[in-house]
């Protein structure tokens, strides 16, 4: 696979006939049809989730979301035209069509077929395998139960909703969402909320975003993972202690869940283990994606982040639970609807997996609702969720840990002094600057998200210190 390559060949002629002025040098070395699709596949799924999970038009989307992260694909972006399909139903009593489902397809050479991706209201966007023939979302898209949330969750008062939720901004903070907002602490800030005490004490938004707006959340998604895991073993679909029994006849037949959620499955992974284009946007599946990686260490010896680890671990979870409708579901029912997170959705692969690494899109209120949830020990509004003890797994560092930089524990990171943070500080953390940043000592929770260039990193750490320092 020569992806590395590709950035190098910005105009490049595509099989089908788009052709720019280009280097003789360029053209002679194109780029391969593997990365053409992967390219298209990108481009299908990042459309097809800002679109219609988003709520952005195809101009916004192409301008925020196909830029920055993933920059060896940038070339071919705007070779590959998108078509957009809507499916709409008309309702019994008479009211204007309602949207349903939507497909986006992007086509990448004159032979093959387009790369396509599927949207439902009710489990967002899944790249399908290259040559579906599922001929809407309905057919397409794997099984899901669509519980709808009581009533209107928004007519409830904070946390719950957000009825007459008017934030002020803390004058304390102006600074620091300033400098925020203006990239003075690097990269493309389009949001920033910091809650203390259980509330909101400043909210901030970039142009053209707001309190509803969602983004995908790249690898916080891992953590919401962890937490899935824990309420699976509050159900006692898994123990984290089990083998994950995924492999069978070799060495990874000793990999266990707790290896898998702390980054230390052994497992090979290309791209130092955080990159997986086939399955983030080449329509294989988690089950084809897990089984492909050889082991390289032995299994609990070393710490290595990787995608493979924690979607693996979500597909040791849809073992144990033996009903794939409930399992595409429970993310949902057992933790979005608990917390009122009405505006977040946990997308599946097209074999029915959750792709629990990266693909889920949330509001920045949700990811605050979640740090509050994680602060006060896995309870909410004075019920249980997690069980007893979960919550200090998951900020313990365990095994191995990364050689430099923040702990691990199992799926958040683990902030202190050497940071310039809070002992006991712990985050989840995504691509392109996504951050819920969880203060105990100081009741704190953090919160940005952004669409950060490559290159162009936001500094979270000095963001989140100066929010501390601001606030005592």
């Amino acid at each position: 696979m020569r992806i590395a390559t590709v950035a190098a060949r910005a105009g490049m002629t595509l099989a089908f006939g788009m052709a720019a002025a280009l280097p003789a040098s360029a053209q002679s070395n194109p780029a391969t049809p593997y990365e053409r699709s992967i390219a298209a596949g990108y481009k299908a799924l990042t459309l097809c989730g800002a679109m219609f999970n988003g709520g952005r038009t195809q101009g916004q989307a192409e301008a925020l979301e196909l830029t920055g992260i993933y920059a060896d694909y940038q070339p071919l972006m705007p070779m590959l035209s998108a078509s957009i399909s809507r499916f709409m139903t008309k309702p019994k009593d008479g009211s204007a069509p309602q949207l349903w489902g939507a497909s986006v397809s992007v086509r990448f050479d004159q032979m093959l077929p387009p790369r396509r991706a599927d949207w439902r209201q009710d489990r967002g966007c899944t790249i399908l395998p290259p040559g579906s023939t599922a001929p809407s979302p309905a057919a397409s898209l794997p099984a899901a139960r669509f519980t709808p949330f009581a009533g209107s969750m928004d007519a409830q008062p904070w946390p719950m909703g957000q009825a007459g939720l008017t934030v002020k901004v803390d004058p304390r903070l102006e600074r620091a969402f300033a400098r925020a907002l203006s990239g003075g602490y690097s990269g493309r800030t389009t949001s920033v909320l910091v809650v203390k005490d259980g509330q909101i004490v400043g909210e901030r938004y970039a142009a053209g975003f707001g309190p509803n707006s969602t983004q995908r959340t790249w690898s916080v998604a891992k953590s919401i993972a962890g937490t899935m895991i824990g309420i699976g073993q509050r159900d006692g679909f898994v123990r984290v202690g089990q083998r994950a029994g995924l492999w069978r006849g070799d060495t990874r037949a000793s990999i266990t869940l707790d290896n898998l959620i702390r980054m230390a499955s052994g497992l090979h992974t290309a791209y130092a283990g955080n990159r997986t284009d086939a399955l983030y946007f080449g329509g294989t599946t988690v089950d084809e994606e897990v089984g492909y990686w050889p082991i390289e260490a032995a299994p609990g010896s070393r710490f290595r982040y990787a995608n493979v680890d924690i979607v693996a671990a979500i597909r040791v979870l849809r073992a144990g639970m033996k009903n794939d409708v409930r399992y595409a579901a429970y993310p949902r029912t057992e933790l979005f609807a608990k917390l009122g997170m009405t505006r977040t959705v946990a997308e599946l692969d097209a074999g029915g997996n959750l792709v629990l690494s990266s693909q889920v899109w949330s509001n920045a209120r949700d990811f605050a609702r979640l740090g509050m949830f994680w602060l006060n020990d896995g309870v909410w509004q004075g019920k249980r969720i997690l069980p007893v003890g979960w919550m200090k797994a998951m900020t313990t560092p365990s095994g191995p840990q990364p050689a430099t930089g923040a702990g691990y524990g199992a799926t958040l990171w683990l902030f202190g002094p050497a940071q310039g943070l809070p002992a006991g500080t712990f985050a989840a953390q995504g691509n392109r600057g996504q951050v819920i940043f969880v203060v105990p000592s100081r009741k704190l929770v953090v919160v940005r998200r952004g669409e950060d260039g490559t290159g162009t990193a936001f500094d979270a750490n000095k963001f989140v210190a100066d929010v501390i320092a601001a606030l005592e």
